[in-house]
């Protein structure tokens, strides 16, 4: 099978729809398919195009068998008419990326951004070629609950578009079982259209380490309980309410919070840390995929957080895989991976409204390192035996033998 890839998101950018376009890639190309990629020049997460591809409007490169091609977009961070010029300026380029391509057997195209899906769907009838729309987050429900979008005439063409999409599409992926449910429910896709590809995570790349103590110097952190938030910045991570916790444990000096990444919310965040003077809270710049496990070789442990709303509890957030593959205890500030992290009994779910309930959680841990390291050991063995890329890729492979495609 010939698969053609659409993703304003691939590789060397980091995050979840990333890592799993790339793993799905890799192994494709394991067992015997080709792969073609038509993505943005990197910009993500900062708004501003990589130093290595800036100056251009095209650029063909390998990843590292998978032939990709690079077009421009206007790169933009946060919200508002900027990403609105991001999102569409990257859609009306891909029509370059697309006319370089050689005709696959499947189109596969990531949403959001919806209006992505447009040139990759008249690409695919153009071709005569079955079409697949992977649906990782549920547009434009999810920017109106946040308050990004308000309802109104721009609201009501995203739910016509997002309609004509999942009509057009020969199959609708979903990354979690709560999207596929509401595809199949509310959104009235029909269930033999439906395919699932959730997130997974690279066991061999990210591993339990020994402590990195160089580098908990470098960062001027050695001798702390180091408590990490690693990924985006986003209004839909609620992440002020870590900040909140980190006020109740402001006299407990062991602890340090470590919020690694960026993002539309991290300057308000910085601004905000500052002004309530947390000296116990520290901010960095995003690192690659490689170092992560140095990264949480030296943390008690690590925490994900996801504003309490209801379309966010469709989501799998990555980054939870990521701290259950290095042997960290997870600290949940979010309902939409609590099955996941009670299923592994993988570390504790605190109340989000509670900034209290997180303070208590990390005083635990770092109380109790046999607690720490057993939450930490079954993370490890639910991801290895649940969450591999093998695994995941695999089980869509079948799916999609099993529609002949």
């Amino acid at each position: 099978m010939k698969l053609l890839i659409v993703s304003q998101y691939f590789p060397p950018e980091v995050g979840a729809p990333q890592a799993r376009l790339a793993a799905m890639g890799q192994e494709l190309l394991q067992a015997g398919h080709s792969v073609e990629v038509v993505t943005s020049l990197p910009n993500y997460p900062l708004g501003k195009i990589f130093p290595e591809y800036r100056g251009r409007i095209y650029k063909q490169d390998q990843y590292p068998e998978m032939r990709v091609h690079r077009v421009w977009s206007y790169a933009s961070q946060g919200t508002g008419i900027g990403r609105m010029c991001n999102y569409a300026s990257f859609a009306m380029s891909s029509l370059f990326g697309l006319a370089k391509c050689r005709k696959p057997d499947c189109l596969f195209v990531e949403v959001p951004p919806l209006p992505l899906a447009v040139p990759a769907i008249l690409a695919a009838r153009m071709w005569h070629v079955p079409v697949i729309v992977n649906v990782s987050d549920l547009w434009p429900d999810s920017a109106l609950e946040l308050g990004v979008l308000r309802e109104g005439v721009l609201a009501k063409m995203l739910r016509s578009l997002e309609g004509w999409i999942y009509g057009q599409a020969d199959y609708v992926c979903a990354v979690t079982q709560a999207i596929m449910a509401t595809l199949g429910g509310q959104k009235h896709v029909p269930r033999k259209k439906l395919l699932f590809l959730p997130n997974g995570v690279d066991t061999t790349l990210l591993t339990p380490e020994a402590p990195d103590t160089d580098l908990s110097k470098r960062m001027g952190l050695h001798g702390k309980k180091l408590v990490v938030y690693a990924g985006t910045h986003s209004l839909a991570h609620g992440l002020d309410v870590l900040l909140d916790a980190a006020e109740q444990l402001q006299h407990d000096l062991e602890f340090q919070f470590v919020f690694v990444g960026s993002g539309s919310a991290k300057r308000k965040l910085v601004e905000r840390a500052k002004s309530s003077r947390l000296s116990n809270v520290s901010f960095f710049d995003p690192i690659p995929a490689t170092e992560v496990a140095k990264l949480y070789s030296i943390a008690l442990c690590g925490i994900v957080s996801l504003r309490d709303i209801a379309i966010l509890q469709c989501a799998r957030p990555a980054k939870t895989l990521a701290i259950m593959a290095c042997g960290k205890p997870v600290i949940l500030v979010s309902r939409s991976q609590k099955s996941v992290v009670s299923d592994a009994d993988a570390g504790i779910v605190a109340d989000s409204s509670d900034p209290k309930s997180i303070a208590n959680a990390i005083r635990r841990l770092g109380s109790n390192p046999e607690l720490s390291a057993q939450l930490g050991r079954n993370g490890r063995k639910y991801v290895e035996q649940h969450c591999t890329w093998p695994l995941l890729v695999g089980n869509w492979l079948r799916q999609l033998e099993a529609h002949q495609l």
